[in-house]
């Protein structure tokens, strides 16, 4: 494997190769764990290197040349057979932190949710086993590793890291920026921007329902850009970094606001019908969870709709360091994928 190191003068081909290394790797070190199913952190890392992986290749589309296998589509199909069996962990996750603060009835409702979950996992956790062994993933592993050995690149590759890192973010960033999801609950009158000012959990509740599927997309380009950003946290400073954890930080909250919806929903499908007025202090503590995670996003939406925000996380990724002083290549190891395992190269 060709040994890659940190300079000044990093063309963007080397930051290429290292990203699509670095999550390739990530992804198949935890293969074998996610087989044996005795820890769902496994799988959650899992999949996290296989969409980090993802981000890379799309971001670094105008610069590589990559075989069909390693393209974003099929990495992205892989993507969601280990997403379905993740967003059960994640539902019996939350199920279980729920249970401990309700009385008895609610607990047996929960607990009759859970029995449904798990009969749910058992199947798509068959269907993720079928993944890892099938040939589509060992054919896609192998023309990643054929890829690190021989890549091959678009002429862009050849141009200088710090000169050309905004034009691979910005773009990213504007799909971000534009996202309809900052203008939930919101209104222009006289060309300012209006927002209610007193936010109580009715009002959360309507703009929510209302438009839960626009905020779900939102989250998930919030996620885009941190991974994208991710990869070349290395060039830029504290600002840059500030903002790769405002990007988690979005996530966090809409997520906890996805994860609510999506447990309500699941409870809609397995339980009765009046499961609500069987559970009102589940069901009080589901508004109440999503009404606080609701007001968090509420301060990150009026900076997003602030000509200074959006400015702000512009110019973070306008301006790379010119001296990359912390790309000294000392933290990274190279490995290889070798007769089905990880192995450092000496």
């Amino acid at each position: 494997m060709t040994q890659h190191q940190h300079s000044e003068n990093d063309l963007l081909k080397d930051g290429a190769y290292l990203g699509i290394q670095k999550y390739f790797y990530k992804t198949i070190r935890y293969e074998r764990k996610v087989l044996e199913d005795k820890d769902p952190e496994n799988l959650h890392q899992m999949r996290v290197g296989m969409r980090c992986l993802r981000s890379a290749v799309t971001g670094f589309a105008p610069i590589v040349r990559l075989p069909a296998a390693m393209e974003n589509k099929p990495i992205g199909k892989m993507a969601g057979v280990l997403g379905q069996l993740r967003d059960l962990d994640v539902l019996q996750e939350i199920m279980q932190s729920y249970q401990p603060h309700l009385i008895s009835g609610e607990k047996r409702l929960l607990t009759q949710a859970l029995k449904a979950s798990i009969q749910q996992r058992s199947k798509a956790f068959k269907q993720v086993k079928k993944l890892l062994r099938g040939k589509k993933y060992q054919h896609f592993k192998q023309s990643v590793e054929t890829w690190l050995q021989d890549p091959h690149y678009q002429e862009y590759a050849r141009l200088s890291v710090s000169s050309t890192l905004p034009d691979l973010l910005l773009p990213c960033i504007n799909q971000l920026l534009l996202h309809p999801g900052w203008w939930v609950g919101v209104k222009i009158e006289g060309g300012q921007v209006k927002r209610i000012n007193r936010l109580t959990l009715k009002t959360a509740e309507s703009q929510i329902s209302d438009r839960e599927d626009v905020l779900h997309d939102l989250r998930k380009q919030a996620k885009r850009v941190r991974y994208q950003m991710n990869l070349f946290s290395q060039y830029y400073g504290s600002d840059y970094q500030d903002y790769i954890m405002e990007m988690k930080r979005i996530q966090e909250v809409l997520g906890k606001i996805q994860d609510t919806l999506i447990l309500e929903a699941f409870l809609d499908r397995v339980l009765p019908p009046n499961w609500r007025q069987k559970g009102p202090k589940l069901t009080k503590q589901l508004m109440q969870d999503r009404y606080q995670a609701w007001k968090a996003f509420y301060k990150l939406q009026q900076k997003y709709l602030s000509a200074e925000g959006r400015q702000g996380l512009r110019q973070a990724a306008i301006a790379p360091l010119t001296l990359p002083s912390a790309l000294n290549g000392s933290d990274r190891t190279e490995l290889r994928y070798d007769s089905g395992e990880l192995k450092p190269v000496t």
